[in-house]
């Protein structure tokens, strides 16, 4: 949050100015009406010495669903919200996560609510939390759905890191044969282009083409290193600063064999998962569609809900513009239609994103049995090339001494 440089009276009258921290200015004037001060003056203070440090705010997914599970229990022993808040800050260990319950514990101590209270804090309460967390406190439920919260969080993770992990052994295996490729080109290679240089006849073409790949790669490496960092950087802000760019990027990956289909199927899980949990925490569908919308991490399938959500103000379905679109599969859309048939769409959507998390489970195992033996493959081929393209003029050298 910033800090503020104010100016104004006190009980006294007299006059006094200092610095004061909030997230709004509105919020600023409370506190200091609240401490006796009229303020005069108000402006935020720019300068880097008054900006909030970043690194180290984000909490990790496991902190979060343990502090909404010890949350939700505490509210259910009829611990008040704002003792129940002060509990969880001095147990915290992450001094960023502390500090910013101690400012939530503030606010609430000031008359706000929990979720206007968040809100201040989107680093690490995001707009699914707040509108959640704002639905339970209209229903008088927020212990349920702080749990509820806990259970949604567990399962992203849980299907982000199988998606992680499924792409991330490829990686891994591809960087090491990629290093071992280079070695051999640029360090093996070379020794024996001299000796192959005293040769009268001419260089098989299998040679010829490894010794100038080796010549190549040795002379502009530089150029592979910095392509290898700057490559990344741009593809990154593009996607940040341009969804065109991020539309047809996000496309692109979509439509890549084998990873695709495991993508498609994490975002649609995703995407069912959100929209059940706020369907059933009683949040707008228009709103929900919205948040998801922003969460759910594939342009493609954002770009398909900003059609529907323009569907849904027009009093349409949610289901007609994604029954148009090819990355939702005919289950997907037909149980959506039911469940707004039936009005327990909630239920509908979460019994797609139970199936559709099952099944990126059956697709990181089957990518990773698959995998290992393509990459060996790979492997093999480059580096018997690279043996052969050495062997073989050794041995027609030795035939022709013979």
């Amino acid at each position: 949050m910033p800090y503020y440089q104010y100016k104004g009276r006190n009980k006294k009258g007299q006059i006094v100015s200092g610095k004061k921290k909030g997230a709004s200015e509105t919020q600023v004037k409370e506190k200091l009406r609240e401490q006796g001060i009229a303020v005069k003056e108000l402006k935020v203070l720019e300068g880097l010495l008054y900006r909030d440090l970043s690194l180290g705010q984000k909490v990790s997914t496991k902190e979060f669903v343990l502090f909404l599970r010890q949350f939700s229990t505490l509210l259910q022993a009829g611990i008040s919200l704002v003792e129940a808040t002060n509990i969880l800050a001095r147990q915290m260990t992450k001094k960023s996560f502390r500090a910013i319950l101690f400012e939530v514990e503030e606010e609430l101590r000031g008359g706000r609510s929990f979720s206007e209270a968040a809100a201040n804090h989107p680093a690490v309460f995001t707009s699914l939390f707040v509108n959640m967390v704002k639905a339970g406190e209209a229903g008088g439920s927020l212990d349920d759905i702080l749990d509820r919260l806990a259970s949604y969080y567990e399962k992203q993770y849980e299907t982000r890191r199988k998606v992680v992990s499924a792409l991330t052994y490829p990686a891994v295996i591809g960087t090491v044969a990629v290093a071992v490729i280079l070695f051999l080109l640029t360090a093996i290679v070379p020794t024996f282009a001299s000796m192959y240089e005293s040769f009268d006849s001419e260089l098989p073409a299998i040679t010829t083409i490894v010794l100038n790949a080796g010549d190549l790669i040795g002379g502009w490496w530089w150029v592979l290193l910095l392509a290898g960092g700057v490559i990344p950087f741009l593809l990154k802000k593009g996607r940040r600063q341009n969804r065109r760019f991020l539309y047809y990027t996000d496309y692109f990956m979509l439509k890549m064999p084998v990873f695709g289909t495991l993508l498609q199927k994490a975002a649609i899980a995703r995407m069912t998962r959100t929209l059940s949990s706020l369907f059933g925490s009683s949040v707008p569908i228009i709103q929900s569609v919205s948040i998801v919308e922003r969460v759910v991490g594939n342009e493609i399938v954002a770009s398909t809900l900003r059609e529907a959500r323009g569907s849904l103000e027009r009093g349409e379905s949610i289901a007609t513009p994604l029954e148009r679109h090819w990355v939702f599969p005919p289950m997907v859309t037909q149980m959506i239609a039911v469940g707004e048939t039936s009005g327990s769409l909630d239920t509908m959507l979460s019994k797609v994103a139970d199936y559709y998390e099952a099944e990126v489970d059956a697709a990181t195992d089957q990518i990773k049995s698959l995998i290992e033996p393509i990459m060996i493959l790979i492997l093999a081929i480059a580096v018997g090339v690279i043996v052969a393209s050495i062997a073989v003029p050794m041995f027609e050298m030795f035939d022709s001494v013979q």
